[in-house]
């Protein structure tokens, strides 16, 4: 069995969350730059040439890519055949904690909801983890801003509404969001499963890249279907009109009972972060 130490974790989640808020995926660099170049309305495309450039001093000088660095979103994909020496939750939240310290990241963590005293360290982190077969840990940093994130919804839609239901919910979330999610957006999709289930889907559903179409030709059909509706409301960048509102979108899908048909829809603005190391 392979042992890794919480040190490692910590060390491993510090770098990670840095690198996130620093250097966009190459998945969502390469869609902002389509984008740029297709997009036929002048202010559409001055606004997206800006928010090119300020990914690439960004990059350059190795700060902030977004002055809302986010709630760190931390996703665990552990091998059965792996053993955490230590305490694994203490482990990530002292990466956490390290990673924004150092990284000179804004910490925007409040430690009880209503009392909105800040935690002045970005902790606590909200852990996903994942038991897998194997041996190797995966870790990815997901910072989520809460612009985007506001303007996410879930519903408890009827079998009966089928996937005209679901459109209608996915496209009616993203024209209610307006301009607030700084668009154009990436959205994650969750269908199936419970309550629960379905939101933890649509926030899984943005680790997968924007090049990468869902493996059932069904889904990846309605995927490409959503992004055209939603191209076509007009909203634009920053909400400035044009035909980019949105870079992409995943779906993940989850068993259900009979009578139900959950949604979720996760709203992700054009910083989509992601880092992701193996252990």
């Amino acid at each position: 069995m392979k042992t890794i130490s919480a040190a490692a974790l910590t060390e491993t989640v510090a770098q990670l969350c840095v690198q996130a808020n620093t250097h966009l995926p190459p998945d969502v660099v390469s869609a902002l730059e389509r984008a740029r170049r297709s997009e036929p309305w002048p202010l559409a495309r001055e606004t997206l040439d800006l928010l090119w450039d300020n990914l690439e001093l960004a990059e350059q000088k190795n700060l902030p890519i977004c002055q809302d660095t986010g709630m760190a979103c931390v996703f665990v994909e552990l091998g059965q055949e792996v053993r955490i020496e230590g305490n694994f939750e203490e482990a990530v939240h002292e990466g956490v904690r390290r990673g924004y310290g150092e990284g000179y990241l804004r910490k925007s963590i409040v430690a009880d909801p209503l009392r909105r005293a800040n935690t002045g360290d970005n902790t606590p982190a909200a852990i996903t983890l994942r038991l897998v077969p194997g041996d190797q840990c995966t870790v990815t940093v997901a910072p989520k801003g809460f612009g985007s994130e506001n303007m996410s919804r879930l519903g408890m839609l009827k079998p009966a509404d089928g996937v005209e239901g679901v459109k209608k919910f996915v496209v009616e979330t993203v024209r209610l969001a307006g301009s607030n999610p700084c668009p154009p957006t990436v959205l994650g999709i969750g269908i199936g499963g419970s309550f629960d289930k379905v939101a933890a889907l649509a926030k899984h559903a943005l680790l997968r890249p924007l090049d990468t179409p869902h493996p059932d030709p069904f889904y990846a059909s309605l995927e490409q279907e959503l992004l055209e509706e939603i191209n076509a409301l007009g909203v634009g960048p920053q909400g400035f009109g044009g035909k980019t509102t949105c870079l992409g979108l995943a779906i993940e899908t989850a068993p259900t009972h009979v009578a139900g048909l959950p949604v979720a829809v996760n709203v992700s603005c054009h910083v989509t972060r992601r880092a992701t190391a193996q252990l």
